[in-house]
């Protein structure tokens, strides 16, 4: 049902959970991703274990997906492939609506796990070892500063290989 499921939201970037991955034999997920206007989602980043699918519902997101900066509207799809540096935001003044699919499943339950240490970051590198993630918080300030955005994140540099 439309309404169904968990939401969480980390200040403009929101999280709602629509299908998980025991759902659908591991395959994949489905998470609901609206962003308020101009809000950068997440810092520049790279999945080791997971491909993500982007539906934009509603305005124009746009992403940085290696060196290639790209807009999108309402019924494009965008590919953020497994091991490529990454990031994503509403490029525009009014609410961007994303459909999200992830193969394979199991990437919808980071979101959870951040949802309950946020906006704490001290367990962050524990959680992006276990998710295989690599993020670079010192990138928020240079992409908010060159696209015009704003994010609720902290800067800080955090890899899923750094502490123990």
């Amino acid at each position: 049902m439309p309404g169904a499921g968990d939401r969480f939201d980390l200040g403009g970037f929101g999280i709602h959970w629509k299908i998980d991955g025991f759902h659908t034999g591991e395959r994949f997920s489905i998470v609901h991703h609206p962003l308020a206007p101009r809000a950068l989602a997440a810092p520049l980043h790279r999945h080791h274990r997971e491909d993500e699918y982007s539906y934009v519902l509603s305005g124009n997101l746009g992403a940085l997906l290696g060196d290639d900066v790209v807009t999108a509207g309402p019924g494009t799809w965008m590919f953020k492939p497994r091991g490529q540096w990454h990031t994503f935001w509403n490029a525009g003044d009014t609410q961007c609506e994303i459909i999200e699919v992830i193969s394979p499943a199991g990437f919808e339950d980071y979101f959870r796990e951040l949802a309950a240490i946020w906006p704490d970051r001290t367990k962050s590198g524990e959680l992006l070892r276990k998710y295989e993630l690599d993020m670079d918080f010192e990138s928020v300030p240079a992409l908010c500063a060159r696209f015009g955005l704003t994010s609720a994140r902290p800067a800080a540099t955090i890899r899923a290989e750094d502490s123990g």
